[in-house]
């Protein structure tokens, strides 16, 4: 792993509302993330760990605080310069798979190299790849509908990582689903893992944060806990004792 970390942040606050309907939602929160480190962030609903993740993603701003991505102010870039960080740098998947319904796998995968401008002939044979990666080469021409839960969140894990980022971000990718799935999901983590990108899961879970190397539990929108663990848990069936 680098020295320099890939995601540094420095006393990030992000404050909603005003007056008697303020919501403190992050409080001087601070946290070095290494390139290709392995960090499942926890805590209750409040404890400000979505807001925590749309800060990392870009998708938000902070209140107070500077957030440096690779080195760089993210607070000194426009617009678009932050739609290029979001398309390149950061594959995103999500609870609800926020697949289009009535596309393809194949389509949807496409989607990222679409706004990239990637012409058709080289996004359709990276999609492809990135289906076969997570072994769906031969469900690319099926909806959505057509396939199960756990399928649903592999396109959708293929379609984040076909723009090949070096972070990808998960806001609680196996909350929709059942063990089996849920296990499948985490073992394409743990392959993701292994060819060095830095992967970054916000859970309520426990069985899921097992498989990380580090866990940040958030509550009330401060750290409470930074803790390293074994790099074994990933081996553990998804619901076996620890």
């Amino acid at each position: 792993m680098s020295a320099t970390p890939v995601i540094a942040l420095r006393e990030i606050t992000k404050v909603y509302g005003e007056g008697a309907t303020v919501v403190n939602a992050l409080r001087g929160v601070s946290i070095d993330i290494a390139h290709g480190e392995y960090l499942a962030i926890m805590g209750a609903s409040g404890s400000g760990k979505s807001t925590l993740m749309h800060i990392i993603g870009c998708l938000d701003q902070p209140t107070d605080g500077q957030y440096f991505l690779d080195g760089v102010a993210v607070a000194t870039l426009d617009s678009y310069a932050l739609g290029v960080v979001r398309n390149r740098k950061i594959g995103f998947v999500f609870q609800s798979f926020n697949l289009i319904p009535r596309t393809t796998a194949l389509a949807n995968v496409e989607l990222p190299l679409v706004y990239a401008g990637v012409k058709k002939v080289e996004r359709r044979e990276r999609a492809m790849l990135a289906l076969e990666s997570v072994g769906l080469g031969d469900r690319v021409d099926h909806t959505p509908n057509e396939l199960s839960g756990g399928q649903q969140q592999r396109v959708a894990i293929a379609r984040a990582i076909v723009t090949n980022p070096s972070i990808i971000l998960a806001d609680e990718p196996t909350g929709a689903l059942d063990s089996e799935s849920t296990a499948e999901v985490l073992d394409r983590f743990d392959r993701l893992h292994g060819e060095g990108r830095t992967l970054i899961v916000i859970t309520h879970e426990h069985e899921v944060a097992e498989r990380a190397a580090r866990v940040i539990r958030l509550r009330d929108g401060s750290v409470l806990e930074d803790v390293r663990q074994s790099a074994s848990p990933s081996a553990r069936p998804v619901g076996a004792p620890s």
